[in-house]
């Protein structure tokens, strides 16, 4: 958007009147924005400029200093903080973290940010819709980079893969509004010419954490004044002052979403809860960690890890099926075990030959790919048949009957052959007409493969490609003049198979089955304001999981003692949105999942309300 230079074709200064709105909208736009945080971007005494530009951007600026917001269409619909806002206030807006600085080459270059270049926390990807605003930042630098607009919700990434593109960039460092202000200022000594790299000041600091309190202060500040720059001066006085300032991207992912059941809540909520989180590790030691972390994991491969769902993203793994298992009230930290990191821990099992794990280059993951059930730990370890509960769920009466309900809800994702792989089915005598799971779909390739003896003879886990397997594959995904594989890895083949095949999903609840084409879409519930202050929630999305809109609207009004209603979805014929007078958000998140067994990632939540 501001790639090439371009200038204004006006200038001028917003009235009173219009600067009240444009803090209106900026509060409604940004809802983890405090007021304080609104003050700081937009001072409420001091002189706001509104610059047109030819295209029909315009940006809003303080006179005299930095723009702090732009507005892609004109109509205040689309609005977003610049570089220089969120330098001020980092927090204004959820960030993605890159895998690495090198990756900002690409961002501060011009091109979107792509899924695989993003690094994914291992309680797995924060929720989030199509269209949010997001921001960019890079690990160890608390300053944004960028800017942009979310392409697909979080549901439809995990669907995807993780793969394609995962923000539209709309601003970033060193494109042409950056540079229209003078001196072409920087918040920290990391952002370089043509890279973004960790703050110095943040990391020397981190050098003398183990030194007591006074002692690195004094250090800091002794840094401080040996440079003599302004930008070391602000930053050693934020982390001096207000340390929590200092890691803003693990704040925001801690809040955004959370391992358990507070996963839900947002983030005006989570932090009431850091500071449980935070003391239990000190009861653990590493060994102990480890010894939990080995006892968690057989029993969810025990459980709940059905070899149809392999292979398994090891991050989902870890946020659906690893931590569920843990003991009520202990909080499993891969960071204080000996292994570091999740990979790490995932590959020593798979050399212990307890699972088969291996790292998937496109999405910088390990991922699971098989459980040896005939290994010796396996074996010997008896999985505990109870349910891990809260203690308001063991007091409560309702939670066997949504424990009930839960079981009766099964979700399943499953494949149809294509006209791609037809052939391949074909040749077999399968049926392509058919609903296939991925592990029969693998199942179909690897037997052509053995049928038409295809492996590799020098080395066992190369598969050579045929005219019929190589069409099936790749016919369609390569570009003009480029030449066809000849060979593909047996590790690939299978994702690869069922990248061509058409995603479907049966939903099964007691005797009612449905069938449908494409990704489960997940249930979404939004509270927002009317007039007279008065906060409203909405739940739509009901019908992909076989729920009447008038049963369950009937239900929440006698549980919530509240008026409720139903009305149908303007142009989506047959599907309804259910009303709830009152902000609801986080015990109606809760009461789907206890009593109608909606698992937790098809739950999307969005508190419109906040400020």
């Amino acid at each position: 958007m501001f790639k090439k230079p371009a200038e204004a074709k006006s200038l001028q200064r917003l009235s009173g009147a219009d600067k009240k709105k444009l803090r209106r909208i900026a509060k409604e736009k940004f809802p983890q924005a405090s007021d304080a945080d609104i003050d700081a971007i937009l001072p409420p005494k001091a002189e706001i400029t509104l610059a047109k530009y030819p295209n029909r951007v315009h940006v809003y600026g303080v006179e005299g200093g930095f723009p702090v917001l732009f507005d892609i269409d004109g109509r205040g619909t689309e609005i977003f903080p610049t570089v220089y806002a969120l330098w001020k206030v980092p927090e204004l807006l959820p960030a993605f973290l890159l895998k690495g600085g090198e990756v900002s080459r690409y961002v501060i270059g011009g091109a979107d940010l792509m899924f695989p270049g993003i690094s994914i926390p291992p309680e797995g990807l924060p929720p989030f819709l199509a269209g949010q605003p997001w921001a960019v930042k890079v690990p160890g630098n608390p300053a944004p980079i960028a800017v942009g607009s979310t392409t697909m919700s979080s549901a439809e990434a995990l669907k995807a893969g993780l793969r394609g593109k995962a923000l539209r960039i709309m601003h970033y460092y060193h494109d042409s509004l950056w540079e229209s202000v003078e001196g072409h200022f920087v918040p920290n000594a990391g952002f370089l010419e043509d890279i973004v790299v960790e703050d110095p000041a943040l990391s020397l600091d981190s050098q003398f954490s183990d030194t007591s309190g006074d002692a690195s202060s004094s250090l800091r500040d002794g840094e401080a004044i040996e440079k003599g720059e302004p930008d070391s001066d602000t930053h050693t006085e934020k982390h001096v002052d207000a340390p929590q300032d200092v890691d803003v991207s693990n704040e925001i992912s801690e809040e955004v979403v959370a391992a358990d059941m507070s996963g839900l809540k947002v983030s005006n909520n989570a932090p009431a809860e850091e500071p449980n989180n935070e003391k239990e590790p000190q009861t653990l030691s590493s060994e102990e960690i480890d010894i939990l972390l080995d006892t968690c994991l057989l029993q969810a491969l025990h459980t709940s890890v059905k070899d149809k769902d392999l292979p398994m993203p090891g991050s989902t793994l870890w946020s659906n099926h690893i931590l569920p298992c843990r003991p009520p009230g202990i909080n499993l930290d891969i960071k204080k075990s000996s292994h570091k990191k999740l990979s790490k821990w995932l590959q020593s099992k798979s050399s212990a030959g307890l699972i088969s794990a291996k790292e998937d280059r496109y999405k910088k993951e390990v991922m699971l790919l098989a459980i040896n059930r005939a290994h010796a730990d396996y074996m010997s370890f008896r999985p505990e048949k109870r349910v891990v509960e809260t203690a308001d769920q063991r007091h409560d009466p309702s939670v066997g009957e949504g424990r009930q309900a839960k079981q009766q809800l099964e979700l399943a994702e499953i494949y149809k052959p294509s006209t791609h792989v037809n052939p391949i089915f074909t040749s077999l005598g399968a049926d392509t007409g058919k609903y296939y799971s991925a592990s029969e779909a693998s199942d179909v390739v690897f037997s052509y493969i053995e049928k038409e003896n295809l492996v590799k003879p020098t080395n066992k886990a190369i598969v050579v490609l045929d005219a019929a397997l190589c069409d099936a594959l790749f016919k369609g995904t390569i570009k003009k003049g480029s030449t066809y594989p000849t060979e593909i890895h047996k590790k690939d083949l299978g994702a690869t198979f069922l990248n061509r095949m058409q995603v479907h999903h049966r939903v099964s609840r007691g005797n009612e089955v449905a069938v449908r084409k494409g990704a489960i879409r997940p249930i979404q519930i939004m509270t927002e304001r009317r007039q007279g202050n008065k906060k409203v929630t909405r739940v739509s999305g009901l019908e992909s999981f076989l729920m009447d809109a008038d049963s369950l609207a009937s239900e929440l009004q006698r549980k919530f003692a509240c008026s409720t209603s139903v009305a149908e979805l303007p142009g989506k014929k047959g599907q309804h949105e259910v009303l709830v007078q009152g902000g609801v958000m986080d015990v109606l998140a809760k009461h789907l999942l206890d009593q109608y067994g909606i698992p937790k990632r098809y739950i999307e939540v969005l508190d419109k309300t906040r400020k």
